[in-house]
This record gives structure tokens, C-alpha cells and sequence, in this order.
């Protein structure tokens, strides 16, 4: 199959001169054609001297101001590792008994002495009742002690005064016999009679000095301060106390929380667990900074505290204290660090900052936070 060519229209075609590639001869050059340019030199790079001093400045900068830097450094010790604390109290019955009224919901902030939930006091007032019979009855034993004591000591005057007349009687007879009037058996019958009444009168004052130990080794004490009555008086006390804890009250401000397993109808123990109070009235942080960076934390110092749930809002406190141990000392199961495998950690010491309240950020127990305390002295200034 052939092609065919097109002839191009008149207009459309161009000569396009080439370049002549071959040299020509110096024996064809014209004679008056002009001599060739001379080379000119390159110009002389300015940009050298300037690289140079730029080498070295820069650097020379950059570890100046690197140095100026960590030498006034160093005097704010930051972490993260920080939380908020307030006071978390579990809330128990001091006694036992059926639940009979919920006076709160979960989450309900409440104040000191607010009624939380009442105990059926049914039982309480019955032991009231017997403990005060129990009192009435320790009185009237005292005033029956106090008669005893009078009986005893009217006995012991009687039997002193019939020992006066045997003795009278028994002398009587001695001598009646040393005249010989009478018989040595009539002499023995007035000194039995004699030996008997001195034992009346033994007797006697045994009996009076029971019924002053009864009465507390005091004939005329008080009836109220008599060991019996004082006893019947702490069970008084007792019962009321018990009458008085069937209703349980918030012991300070705070949030009520865990209020779902309160019912009405539940029987509580003594001393079980029932709701948590997070106190309000007491705010802390909590910072667990490296044992590396308390070199210069003190009391009293300022520390800007910053929490995670309100950003751009910070909180301007103070260095409270420095926790006794590290937090591993306390922990359930500490390190144990005598063994051939052992890793050097670097360990934490909590130090508590103490925070004023803020209207513009509710602090809640748990929350995470950011602590920054300015120590007042730099790299500079530890060096001095």
C-alpha cells in the first residue's frame, strides 16, 4: 500500500538555513576580518567571606543563647503526675436496725447536720424506757442502803449498852464472890452473859461497816453519785445515744455519693458501709514530682496549677507540704529491691499544694492536673 504525498501549497513551505558544521580553512579567511576577543577573567566570588562569618556566627549564637538559657533555667519544677484531693468519708450506722426513710438522691450536695436516712427507732425507745427503769430502781436501792445503815448502826448502840450492864453485872459478881456471898456459879453465868453481849457488839459493827461499803464507804453520799446510780445513769446515756444515731446526718459539707444501695426496707449492720460523702469544704492537689526535683521545693512557695477539664484557667496556690515517703512506701505490695535483678526507678514523693476555690472552675476529686512551682533561684543562682 503507498502513501501519498501531498505537495505543500504555495506559502506554507520555509527555507531553513543550516548551520555550515564544517570549519573553513584559514586559508579562506578574509583578510580583513578582526581578531578574536581576548578571554575575559570570572568575576571574583563576594559570597565566600560571607558564608564563612555565617559559619561561625550561627553556631556561636545558638550555643550562646542554649547556654543562657539552662544557666537561667531551672527555676520552675513542673509535672503532670497531679491530681485533685478533697476528703472522701464512708458513711456507716452505729447501729443496727430496718431502714425506714431516704431524705437523699445521688450526687445531692449537702450540708452539715442534713438528715441522710433514718433507722427504725422502735426498739431504741423501748431500751430507753428500760434503762431509765433500770435508774429509778438503782436510786431506790441507795435510799434502802441508806435505811440499813441506820438499822445497823441503832443495833450497834443496843448491843454497846448491854455489854455496859454485863460488865457492871460481872464486876458485881467478882467481888461478891471474893467476900464469899455468892457462888463461883452465878460468877460464871455473868461473864457468859458478858462474853456473849461483847460478841453482839462484834457482830454489830460488822454490820454497820457492810452497809457504809454499801453506800460507797460514804454514809451521807449522794444518792446521783452512788456507783449503782452512775451506772444506771451511762445506760441512760447509752439508750439515748442509740435513739439519737437512728437518724443519720451528714457530719459535714459535701456530695452524697453511692446513694443507690439505700433503700427503704433495708436492713442495715453496725458499722457497714452504706453512702460516701466527697467533701467540699477542703481542696487539694496532689503532685507527684521526681524525687530529682526536690532539691529546692519548700513550704510556702507558689505553684500555678492548671486542670486538664478547664483549659486557659489557672489556679494560684502555695506548697503546703512535702509528703514523709515515696509513694511506693505505701503501696500494697512494695518493690523489693535486695535482689540481683534489681533496676534503679526513679521514684515519686507526692507534695500537697494547697489550692482557694475558684467560681470559675469546680474542682472534683480524681481530676487530673498540671503543677508548675517557681522554686525562685535558677541554675545561676544555685551556683553562687
Amino acid at each position: 500500500m503507498s502513501a501519498r504525498v501531498k505537495q505543500p501549497a504555495p506559502g506554507d513551505a520555509q527555507v531553513v538555513q543550516m548551520p555550515n558544521t564544517v570549519a573553513e580553512a584559514p586559508s579562506q579567511k578574509p583578510a580583513d576580518a578582526p581578531p578574536p576577543p581576548a578571554a575575559v577573567a570570572p568575576p571574583k566570588k563576594k559570597g565566600n567571606s560571607r558564608r564563612l562569618v555565617l559559619m561561625i556566627s550561627v553556631p556561636l549564637i545558638l550555643v550562646v543563647a542554649g547556654g543562657y538559657f539552662w544557666l537561667t533555667g531551672g527555676r520552675y519544677e513542673d509535672t503532670d503526675n497531679a491530681y485533685v484531693q478533697q476528703p472522701k468519708v464512708s458513711l456507716s450506722a452505729d447501729i443496727a436496725g430496718r431502714i425506714i426513710e431516704v431524705d437523699v438522691k445521688e450526687n445531692q450536695l449537702v450540708k452539715a447536720g442534713d438528715v441522710l436516712f433514718r433507722i427504725d427507732p422502735t426498739p431504741y425507745k423501748i431500751a430507753l424506757d428500760t434503762a431509765n427503769a433500770s435508774l429509778a430502781s438503782a436510786r431506790l436501792g441507795v435510799e434502802q442502803l441508806r435505811v440499813a445503815y441506820t438499822t445497823a448502826q441503832a443495833k450497834l448502840n443496843a448491843a454497846q449498852q448491854t455489854l455496859d450492864v454485863r460488865q457492871r453485872a460481872q464486876g458485881r459478881s467478882t467481888d461478891l464472890a471474893t467476900k464469899g456471898v455468892t457462888t463461883q456459879a452465878s460468877v460464871d453465868d455473868t461473864l457468859l452473859a458478858l462474853q456473849s453481849a461483847q460478841s453482839d457488839v462484834d457482830l454489830d459493827k460488822q454490820g454497820v461497816a457492810g452497809a457504809i461499803a454499801a453506800l460507797g464507804g460514804n454514809p451521807d453520799v449522794n444518792t446521783e453519785t452512788h456507783p449503782a446510780v452512775q451506772t444506771a445513769l451511762a445506760a441512760v446515756e447509752n439508750a439515748k445515744r442509740n435513739l439519737d444515731k437512728t437518724t443519720v446526718v451528714a457530719p459535714a459539707d459535701g456530695i452524697i455519693t453511692q446513694v443507690t444501695s439505700l433503700n427503704v426496707g433495708q436492713f442495715v449492720a453496725t458499722g457497714t458501709t452504706i453512702v460516701n460523702l466527697v467533701g467540699t469544704g477542703d481542696t487539694w492537689i496532689e503532685a507527684n514530682f521526681k524525687e530529682t526535683q526536690l532539691g529546692d521545693l519548700k513550704d510556702g512557695e507558689p505553684a500555678d496549677v492548671t486542670v486538664d477539664a478547664y483549659p486557659g484557667v489557672t489556679l494560684h496556690g502555695t506548697v503546703e507540704s512535702i509528703g514523709a515517703a515515696t509513694g511506693a512506701e505505701f503501696s500494697l505490695i512494695p518493690a523489693q529491691n535486695a535482689t540481683g535483678n534489681w533496676v534503679k526507678v526513679v521514684q515519686r514523693v507526692p507534695v500537697r499544694i494547697k489550692v482557694p476555690a475558684s467560681d470559675k472552675a469546680v474542682l472534683r476529686t480524681g481530676m487530673s492536673a498540671t503543677v508548675m512551682v517557681d522554686t525562685g533561684k535558677s541554675r545561676l543562682d544555685q551556683m553562687h
